[in-house]
């Protein structure tokens, strides 16, 4: 059967593969997929989000559901709001990280994630058989104003208020021209925080940095906390699921780092839990972990893989390194603002800088890139690897892996014609003569 959905969610280029008929057709099987009920809506600043929203609503009515708008949110607003305030699912329309051209639509379940890989098999099964449901009542479309108020507060919830406002945080924000902008400085401000921001205004064409935060297009950030005397920085995506931190000396943390420093502060707090996270991830987790009467359980790279493993184990923690962190006690999925808010509350109890605190963790050296290139080459190029060491594990793409503290992995992605090269070392040396010998291999075969 043909695929829809890629990693995360169904992605496409507006107005080609993403074209209105496409939208209309994909949640005709959406809604023939819930059923029945009321479906909560929402998007991200991307330009051609407006008009999606308007075909998501009517597909949706047609299928016999009530659509509820709650407008411009992050994608974890609309997840936790989903859950929060009783929906039978909700519906995001967003491309996450990728460039501006791009939309796309993630499904979320009434538990407040993104629906599994196998449901998401029954929505393509419904959508290429044409199987819809034909409208079985009167349906409506109304909005819903309580979505933002709902998830700061269960934020908030979480975290010991009157001690972080105490310690009147300075923090700078790069909210890459997403929807973060909507509730991140609220947070910060009703957490006492005084805040600087950078690329705070809403743009689809994300002029400021681009989409996606990575250490290359955070300088302007890592400029602002020196320059404010900030005790930390956090630059979101697009649609502020995933956040990227900036320590309070200017340098521009790694997910991994970031991550680590999380899960050996709220783990000492829920010893014998559990983490969630990716095979892409540091092996240096597991060892971290171990120490504090915890275990790791490692899937498949994507959000919706680490968030479902995180429902079936009840698992406290799963991250990401790509700076994508979840805290099962507020929602099993990314969510950047309450990262933020967890790194407060960490800060607020600790005599240490957050700087200080990442130099007292074990040394990590990791890297990842990426190269353009077709299918047919990701597979060329998998291959090649797996001839060359065919014990590798290809759970998802390839591993190699040297050691505990070396080893490489390369898998095409899931929402862009690219292949990505993940890597991790003992050092800063032998990390770069890992990634120029993967890179020569590759290089290799795409010039057959």
């Amino acid at each position: 059967m043909q695929k829809l959905f890629g990693t995360n969610g169904v992605r496409g280029i507006f107005a080609e593969d993403f074209n209105l008929e496409f939208i209309h057709n994909l949640v005709l099987s959406i809604g023939t997929y819930f059923k029945e009920g009321k479906i909560l809506v929402a998007y991200d600043g991307r330009d051609s989000s407006h008009i999606i929203e308007k075909v998501v609503s009517s597909a949706l009515n047609f299928s016999g559901l009530d659509s509820f708008l709650a407008g411009l949110i992050p994608t974890p607003c609309l997840e936790f709001a989903t859950k929060n305030l009783g929906y039978d699912g909700g519906i995001m329309i967003t491309a996450s990280h990728n460039p501006p051209e791009y939309n796309g639509i993630k499904v979320v379940a009434s538990d407040g994630v993104e629906i599994s890989r196998d449901d998401e098999k029954k929505i393509e099964k419904i959508f290429f058989e044409k199987n819809w449901n034909t409208l079985s009542h009167i349906a409506s479309t109304d909005n819903e104003k309580n979505a933002v108020d709902v998830y700061i507060n269960g934020i908030k919830s979480h975290l010991g208020v009157s001690r972080i406002k105490e310690r009147r945080f300075r923090v700078s924000l790069d909210l890459g021209n997403g929807a973060q902008a909507v509730t991140a400085i609220r947070l910060c401000r009703e957490l006492g925080c005084e805040v600087f921001s950078i690329n705070e205004e809403i743009d689809g064409n994300f002029p400021g940095r681009g989409s996606e935060p990575t250490p290359e297009n955070l300088q302007s950030l890592s400029e602002l906390v020196k320059s404010t005397n900030s005790d930390l920085g956090i630059a979101f995506d697009g649609d502020g699921d995933r956040s990227i931190f900036c320590d309070n000396e200017g340098k521009i943390l790694t997910g991994d780092s970031s991550a680590m420093l999380l899960c050996t502060y709220l783990l000492k707090k829920n010893p014998n839990s559990k983490v969630v996270t990716c095979l892409n991830s540091s092996m240096g987790i597991e060892k971290l972990v171990s120490e504090i009467n915890s275990n790791v359980i490692r899937t498949k790279v994507g959000s919706v893989e680490v968030s479902r493993k995180m429902v079936d184990e009840n698992a406290l923690i799963g991250f990401e390194e790509n700076g994508g962190f979840m805290f099962g006690n507020h929602n099993h999925v990314r969510d950047g603002a309450m990262t933020l808010a967890l790194m407060l509350d960490l800060l607020s109890k600790s005599e240490y800088t957050i700087a200080e605190n990442i130099k007292r963790l074990p040394q990590s050296f990791t890297t990842k890139t990426k190269i353009k290139c077709s299918k047919d080459e990701s597979n060329q190029i998998i291959e090649h690897i797996l001839s060359e060491f065919p014990d590798a594990d290809i759970t998802d793409g390839v591993k190699v892996v040297i050691d505990e503290k070396n080893w490489i992995m390369v898998r095409p992605s899931g929402t862009e014609p690219i292949i990505r090269i993940y890597a991790e070392s003992d050092s800063q040396k032998n990390l770069d003569d890992l990634l120029f010998t993967y890179l020569e291999k590759i290089k290799s075969v795409l010039a057959r």
